[in-house]
């Protein structure tokens, strides 16, 4: 799994050459970006790449607003590296499309962890069939979702938390075991990033959010797949 390109978006160069260094040990391939302008242009211009690695302290754009312009053009996998620790910072960089957040300084094992992890998502569903309900049809090899008519963009971890769920149709889930499938179980008490992903699932499938018809949220325990067949309006004699 390690013949991959990584984008790798970091202002300090000191930076990205340990990390070049740690990635092409590994067997990854590496191209670099120092801003997010830059991030964009290369996603753009590349459009093969399988992970971006983001800083979020940097000059021009920033990191949030690289993560939201890369989630716009592409689904690829995007892994946050950034000194920025608190919650509500974590949660802006979910809520702008990230996958996963690791915090500087990190050990090497941790990110290429991490890496692995985000890789085998995005190529861990060959062998489920497609799933078709009225309004949404999901095909886990191909990794397409279909809303109506219409093709859908999932990220790593929504598409991940849509199969686990589908994959349960019926039974509500808890948080933990939804968190620990998606992020690993040192991450199993992040609830707020878990709501975040939900919310950002919804906004993608559901016609109207606020009436929700496949993502069911099981009060103070978890959340729950099961479609609501709506019933066709009674038409006036």
């Amino acid at each position: 799994m390690t013949t991959a390109k990584i984008l790798l978006v970091d202002d300090d160069s000191q930076v990205r050459r340990a990390l070049r260094t740690t990635l092409t040990s590994a067997g990854y391939t590496v191209v670099e970006a120092r801003t997010g302008e830059e991030a964009v242009e290369e996603i753009q211009a590349e459009g093969a790449v399988n992970l971006v690695l983001l800083d979020l302290k940097m000059p021009g754009m920033g990191g949030i607003e690289a993560c939201r312009r890369i989630r716009k053009i592409s689904d690829v996998p995007i892994l946050v590296i950034s000194v920025l620790r608190t919650q509500e910072e974590k949660v802006q960089a979910f809520d702008a499309g990230a996958d996963d957040y690791l915090v500087k300084p990190f050990g090497i094992q941790e990110l290429l962890s991490r890496i692995h992890a985000l890789r085998r998502r995005v190529s861990g569903s060959e062998s489920i069939p497609p799933y078709e309900s009225v309004g949404l049809k999901v095909d886990f090899e191909r990794r397409r979702v279909t809303v109506g008519d219409q093709p859908v963009h999932l990220t790593p971890s929504e598409f991940e938390l849509l199969r686990y769920l589908v994959l349960n149709e019926g039974k509500p889930v808890a948080h933990h075991t939804l968190l620990q499938s998606l992020w690993g179980p040192e991450h199993t008490r992040e609830i707020q990033r878990l709501r975040v992903t939900i919310n950002q699932l919804r906004r993608k499938i559901e016609t109207d959010p606020e009436q929700v018809r496949y993502v069911h949220t099981e009060h103070q325990f978890g959340y729950r797949f099961e479609p609501i067949v709506q019933k066709p309006a009674k038409r006036r004699l």
